[in-house]
């Protein structure tokens, strides 16, 4: 009964969008048969372009009514008349919007008029015994005349059939939307293929930032630990031609070697924990952003969730106390996402405080940093927000940013687990 209206509304409009279908595919045939004589050949794209405003309204329609949206891209009618008529020849989504107009027609009609007949059908004669002493003709309904107290009570059962029937309405309903997104959903096939060029793009950015990468550890190895273990070696070198003439120069070339070995040695470490740091192989993702927060100049509160989905415990900076272990691509990601929208916040928010929530499930995990700074961050090419996007496209997640002038920014990251 709930569902009832809102179906008998859904089935009007499918009337009126049937009818409107009428003279779409009048518009249509005859520009199909001004086609034959090559009067029509011209309009054949705009006819197909003034078609889509109809058809995606019953898309619409239907996505809303199913709860899913139908989604179809269109292959853009662009360029000259050959251009535009291979276009329509050649994108299967115009086909099936004539499909539709033709199957719809019809049983858009005859539903939208059962939509509005069975339930006033029923109520009429449901009150047959109320009113049939009121007109001044008996009524009459499945042969049998209402004319006496018996006569009207046997009529007025005939409403539980009719009543029956308009409960049927939503399912009518639900169907209608159904063919619709079968005859207008993407051909098969199609969905495939957006997402193999999805993938190869995403591939494409992550072997992209993959190099990038490289690059930036052979510069930082080439221009900070090989060049201090250089120096190492030449003062040395120096040390030893010198021990015998001037000692006490010796020893202070080789005080001097040792400490540039061990800035050497810090550079190696600060380079290894850019390529995966130690505290996230040894302890997990939980202490290792708790040591990211430590770091921050920003007061950052924590709120982690365990792997298995159970509600955040929110936290100052400190050990996580019940985590199952995410793959290692996966932790990696999150934790190089977190620092970088960190580093993000404080060089541009003007935050004074932040939130990193972890939360997620077996198969996905979740990643939200939220500040109260200025907002308005835009993704710029090369940019940090750039850069997380390609490391969660690499893995198949995807970046959501909300940040409106004023504040909060809030950068959620999504990361399939691949379990």
């Amino acid at each position: 009964m709930r569902a009832l209206p809102g179906s008998i509304g859904y089935l009007l409009v499918g009337g009126l969008t049937a009818f409107a279908s009428l003279f779409a595919l009048f518009a249509v045939s005859v520009v199909a048969a001004a086609s034959l004589v090559g009067v029509g050949v011209p309009a054949i794209s705009e006819v197909v372009r003034l078609v889509r405003p109809l058809v995606e309204f019953e898309r619409r329609r239907a996505g809303r009514r199913l709860g899913a949206p139908i989604v179809v891209a269109y292959q853009p009618l662009e360029g000259g008349l050959r251009a535009k008529l291979a276009t329509v020849a050649r994108d299967p989504a115009n086909r099936r919007d004539v499909g539709w107009l033709l199957v719809h027609l019809f049983p858009g009609i005859v539903l939208a008029a059962l939509a509005v007949a069975l339930p006033v059908a029923a109520v009429q004669q449901a009150a047959i015994p109320v009113y049939w002493r009121l007109v001044p003709a008996p009524p009459e309904s499945f042969g049998i005349t209402a004319d006496s107290w018996p006569r009207a009570i046997l009529a007025a059962l005939f409403a539980i059939p009719l009543a029956w029937l308009a409960l049927q309405v939503p399912l009518l309903a639900r169907g209608q939307a159904l063919l619709a997104r079968k005859l207008l959903g993407p051909a098969p096939g199609a969905d495939l293929a957006v997402r193999v060029a999805e993938l190869t793009a995403t591939r494409a950015a992550a072997l992209d930032a993959h190099g990038a990468e490289l690059r930036r550890i052979e510069r930082d190895l080439h221009d900070g630990a090989q060049a201090r273990i250089a120096a190492v070696i030449m003062q040395l070198g120096l040390a030893d031609q010198l021990r015998e003439q001037d000692p006490a120069a010796s020893a202070r070339l080789v005080r001097q070697a040792q400490d540039t070995a061990e800035a050497a040695l810090t550079e190696l470490r600060d380079v290894v924990r850019t390529v995966y740091p130690p505290v996230l192989a040894d302890r997990g993702l939980a202490s290792a952003v708790s040591a990211l927060a430590a770091r921050s100049p920003i007061p950052v509160e924590l709120a982690l969730g365990d792997a298995e989905g159970t509600p955040p415990s929110s936290m100052p900076h400190g050990p996580h106390t019940a985590e199952r272990r995410r793959p290692a691509a996966v932790e990696a990601a999150a934790y190089f996402v977190i620092a970088e929208a960190l580093t993000n916040a404080t060089k541009h928010s003007g935050a004074q405080q932040l939130r990193v929530e972890i939360a997620g499930t077996a198969d996905m995990l979740t990643v939200e940093i939220r500040d109260d700074g200025v907002g308005a961050a835009v993704e710029t090419e090369g940019g940090g927000l750039a850069g997380i996007r390609r490391r969660a496209e690499a893995l198949d997640g995807r970046l959501l940013l909300s940040s409106p002038a004023g504040g909060p920014t809030v950068v959620r990251v999504e990361l399939p687990c691949g379990t």
